[in-house]
């Protein structure tokens, strides 16, 4: 991974001595709250519902172990509210329903990056120099700006992938950090980038979404998506170039992003993302963006232009590392764990949380964060000091934050398999679930967040403590649930197989469901919005309008068939059906049996 250099290091160092001047300076009220805040979101403070929230880059989502118990050290000693400030949060919640609001933890969020929910802000330039010492900031993980740029998790090591897209992750990173001219665009920005053939890293859902990938003489290149996104209007980004080679997308970014900051919405905050212009404009937005091309490779000296040279000195940074190569000689196949109680437990960990690697020595696995009694994405100082461990005796010192809101440790070794599921077992993040119903995605909701119309921690808990039968887990297969406290899409439900979001009602919480969503990945096939099935449903429903709605998909199931391809098969008829006799029993009486066998005569092969 990445090493900072002098520069980088100098560079964090001073912003945040910039930062403790300016927090300083608003404390002491010579600095208005109003000035304050744009400059502390640029380091990625928020002010949430109740303390400050701040929001950690991991670029494209590699961390090391050192970084991870700097990140437990600021949970333990930092994420820690005045007794006056939880009080007040566990009054108010409690009138909701909310039993516990957690303390100490970081949490994966699905920009790959680390936050944190309750360190006070007198104490935020103390955690900004913490963050410094593990070459870790906040910087541009909030604002009008380019935020951090994510990536697949299995960068660099997915047998499916043509070129590794790290070293221009990187360059990316370094080229769009405090750059002078978009560092107020009419709202966020967000990149992501693949170089393999499936599409891990959700790029048509981006403002820019770039895919490595060669020509027919061999070159390589990027195919070039702009105009994706979520929340209010869901959309899919268009193709501006399909092959652009890898020398210039810099300046052809340098120009995407200076049509945006030119004619985005600024006088709209609901319609300035850069979908919303690509989108009105059409074809007229991809003529200004090449016509801001062509200028800056003929007038403007190109200079972005990248050199083999640098692409050299940022790759050399994303080789093997070093002590896995050393052990690599003569491993190729995993170690049986043996005979006894456990064998089918581990096999089951195989299957779901380990993947396939380039070198057929190695393996990627995946820690879950998902389990009861804590948040989707949510981890203790002692479990991130326990992955820092993990990633140190078993995978080089290096682990990677997922999209799924989890951990990935991507240069195991086959034969110490059977060794790591131990001991992450022991550390409760081995639960064998990734891609399946409780591998869930869930944003913080009204539990924390200023924005959220609902809470959405409570409702995923339910619903994982509905399903925590391995065995019925492995019969439902692949199911993405995505919950989101708002329209903003933090956890985006747009791309479930399952999407909920939360409505307000009259100061109540309710939950519109929609269905066959997807991220554009090889399971849940090419990028689209789920389609809402009807009317919200009252919290206490929502959990039965799950298992509603996976007892449909049982029912008419083909063999082999996934859930996802069900509700392509079907068409949602029966599962909107199926989902509103739920409603019909709970408020009316209604025999929901009869409904749902009602809605077997709308089912065609």
């Amino acid at each position: 991974m990445y090493q900072y250099t002098d520069f980088d290091r100098q560079f964090v160092r001073e912003r945040a001595a910039q930062y403790r001047d300016q927090l300083t300076r608003n404390l002491n009220g010579t600095l208005s709250d109003d000035e304050f805040r744009p400059l502390r979101l640029q380091n990625g403070w928020y002010v949430q519902r109740y303390a400050p929230m701040l929001r950690v880059a991991a670029p494209y989502g590699e961390i090391h172990s050192r970084q991870l118990r700097v990140l437990a050290r600021i949970a333990r000693e930092f994420d820690q509210p005045s007794a006056e400030v939880y009080a007040n949060a566990v009054t108010t919640q409690a009138k909701l329903g909310t039993k516990h609001l957690p303390v100490g933890y970081g949490h994966f969020s699905t920009r790959q990056n680390v936050q944190f929910n309750w360190i006070p802000l007198d104490k935020s330039a103390d955690v900004m120099d913490l963050l410094a010492t593990a070459d870790l900031h906040g910087i541009q993980t909030s604002g009008n700006c380019i935020r951090n740029i994510t990536c697949d998790a299995l960068a660099g090591i997915a047998p499916d992938e043509t070129i590794d897209p790290r070293p221009y992750a990187e360059i990316l990173r370094q080229w769009s950090t405090l750059h002078p001219e978009f560092a107020f665009l009419p709202r966020k920005f967000k990149i992501a980038i693949t170089g393999a053939a499936e599409d891990r890293a959700a790029t048509a859902w981006h403002d820019v979404g770039l895919h490595l990938l060669r020509n027919g003489a061999g070159e390589v290149g990027f195919k070039v998506l702009v105009g994706g996104g979520m929340g209010r209007t869901p959309t899919i980004a268009s193709t501006l170039r399909d092959f652009l080679p890898w020398h210039q997308i810099l300046n052809y970014l340098e120009a995407v992003v200076r049509v945006y900051n030119r004619f985005g919405r600024r006088d709209n905050l609901y319609k300035a993302r850069i979908k919303i212009l690509v989108k009105a404009e059409g074809q007229h937005f991809i003529d200004e963006v090449e016509n801001e091309f062509s200028k800056i490779l003929t007038h403007d000296g190109a200079a972005h232009t990248l050199p083999e040279s640098e692409l050299a000195r940022v790759a050399v940074h994303f080789q093997v590392p070093a002590s896995i190569q050393q052990a690599l000689a003569g491993v190729s196949t995993v170690t049986p764990l043996g005979s006894g109680a456990d064998q089918p437990a581990y096999q089951r960990w195989l299957a779901q949380n380990v993947r396939a690697h380039k070198h057929p020595a190695l393996r990627a696995v995946t820690l879950s964060f998902k389990r009861l009694g804590h948040a989707p994405g949510d981890a203790t100082a002692a479990q991130l000091d326990a992955a820092a461990e993990l990633a140190e005796r078993f995978s080089a010192g290096e682990a990677r934050i997922t999209h799924e809101q989890n951990v990935l440790l991507p240069w195991v070794l086959a034969r110490d398999l059977p060794t790591l599921w131990q001991q992450a077992r022991a550390l409760g993040v081995a639960q064998p679930n990734i891609g399946l119903l409780t591998d869930l995605i869930t944003c913080p909701g009204g539990d924390l967040c200023a924005l959220a119309n609902a809470r959405s921690i409570p409702l995923a808990e339910a619903i994982m403590r509905r399903y925590q039968d391995l065995d019925e887990l492995f019969d439902l297969g692949p199911v993405d649930l995505h919950i989101s406290g708002c329209m903003n899409s933090c956890g985006h439900h747009h791309t479930g197989h399952i999407g909920i979001l939360g409505v307000d009602k009259d100061g109540r919480e309710w939950y519109q469901i929609s269905l066959g969503g997807s991220d554009g990945s090889l399971l849940s096939g090419a990028a689209v919005p789920g389609k809402v099935i009807g009317p919200s449903f009252a919290a206490s429903e929502v959990t039965d309008v799950v298992e509603a709605l996976l007892d449909t998909y049982r029912a008419y199931r083909r063999p082999g068939e996934t859930y996802i391809d069900s509700v392509r098969r079907l068409g949602l008829e029966p599962f909107r059906l199926a989902a509103h006799a739920v409603r019909q029993e709970t408020r009316d009486g209604v025999n929901a049996e009869q409904v749902q066998l009602a809605s077997a005569e709308t089912v065609s092969d």
